[in-house]
């Protein structure tokens, strides 16, 4: 874990000094003072840290203002590096031919500064845009096997990574349960990452309290993410399960229709404890095969293993479709299904992209969502 901090400070720590620096340079070179621009610069790269920091130790509205600006730094940072990086490369390209006089340089710096400034600051507040206006996505779905109440389906909202906590707050919940109430869904289940991280923020306005669902035939579930091993797990299960959700750890249960719920602990506890979790094959001992199966699992990791299993549906998040383009070519590197629907033999497994957001409040070339899902038996 200290390998990885270090890993991530000293990638945090060299984009900023690059950025820093290409700016310094536009400005000094055409004349311009630089001491604001330094000022200015070193308080916005440092309000994401000072902000994690703050929200660990003591939690209130300035944490919660230095993660949001810090936030959208992260941003600043991603798209101001790939932007200068671009127009770097190009300015070599170039220097062969002399395609730009060196006399015009000091100017095309400043032109570049302002552009790149100006274009990634719109990149911001588009990403932002798109970031608050989750859609529905919804799937007609049919297993083989029949329910045990005498209905045929039956419908479910998933919703995965809300991230509740400095950034993800009581307005977004309320927006939530309009979305949720408005499918008018037999049950919810929550797919990992509810709570960001620190509890602190959550606890102190109570945010799940905003979360107002109806009444449902076989209630609320939800995982545990890698996010609630990243906070106080002791304090956030119960937390969660104080507002009638119930926290499936390495369980399963049986609903009244017959359908089972497999809820998966996270694979995170496999780092943070060393104690391991469940296999899918013990987990799968204890179901019905031949009544229906539901998998929840926070990382959609090992899906081709399905093919085979008793599994009919398996729901996943994490990915956030990589949130903001390119680090969705990544995850699409990285899983095998980094967001939508696929069939693993006669196993559904959806992936979802996720209601909130980690870091940025910003989705670029993603989009966040709930999923609404017919789940359909055998009717004879």
């Amino acid at each position: 874990m200290a390998i990885f901090f270090i890993i991530v400070f000293t990638v945090y720590f060299l984009t900023n000094f690059y950025l820093w620096f290409k700016g310094h340079r536009a400005l000094s070179g055409v004349g311009f003072s630089t001491t604001w621009y330094t000022v200015v610069f070193l308080v916005l790269a440092s309000t994401f840290i000072a902000g994690k920091i703050l929200e660990h130790s003591y939690t209130n509205l300035l944490s919660d203002i230095l993660n949001v600006i810090g936030g959208f730094w992260m941003g600043f940072m991603l798209y101001g590096f790939l932007i200068w990086l671009t127009a770097d490369i190009l300015h070599l390209l170039q220097k062969p031919f002399h395609l730009i006089p060196d006399a015009s340089i000091p100017k095309m710096r400043l032109w570049l500064f302002t552009g790149v400034s100006v274009a990634t600051v719109l990149l911001i507040v588009a990403g932002f845009i798109n970031a608050v206006n989750p859609l529905t996505r919804r799937y007609n779905l049919d297993v083989d096997k029949k329910f045990a109440n005498g209905k045929d389906s039956m419908h479910i909202v998933a919703v995965s990574d809300i991230h509740l906590g400095s950034i993800i707050r009581k307005r977004s919940m309320r927006h939530l349960s309009e979305m949720i109430s408005r499918e008018e869904p037999e049950i919810v289940l929550f797919l990992g990452d509810l709570i960001d991280g620190s509890i602190g923020p959550v606890l102190r306005d109570d945010l799940l309290s905003h979360l107002a669902l109806p009444a449902m035939p076989y209630g609320q579930y939800a995982i545990t993410g890698n996010h609630e091993f990243m906070g106080d797990l002791k304090k956030s299960i119960p937390y969660i399960e104080s507002k009638s959700i119930r926290v499936l750890t390495d369980e399963v249960i049986r609903l009244d229709n017959g359908v089972q719920l497999v809820g998966r602990t996270d694979r995170t506890v496999m780092q943070g404890t060393g104690k391991g979790r469940a296999s899918l094959d013990s987990l799968l001992a204890q179901t019905d095969t031949s009544a229906p199966v539901i998998l929840l699992d926070h990382q959609p990791y090992e899906l081709s293993s399905l093919a085979g299993t008793a599994v009919d549906l398996q729901l996943s998040g994490h990915t956030h479709n990589g949130q903001m383009w390119p680090l969705t070519i990544i995850t699409n590197k990285m899983f095998e299904l980094s967001h939508g629907y696929k069939m693993f033999g006669n196993t559904h497994v959806i992936v979802s992209s996720g209601f909130g957001i980690w870091g940025p409040r910003m989705r670029i070339g993603t989009r966040p969502e709930i999923l609404s899902i017919t789940l359909k038996g055998r009717s004879e």
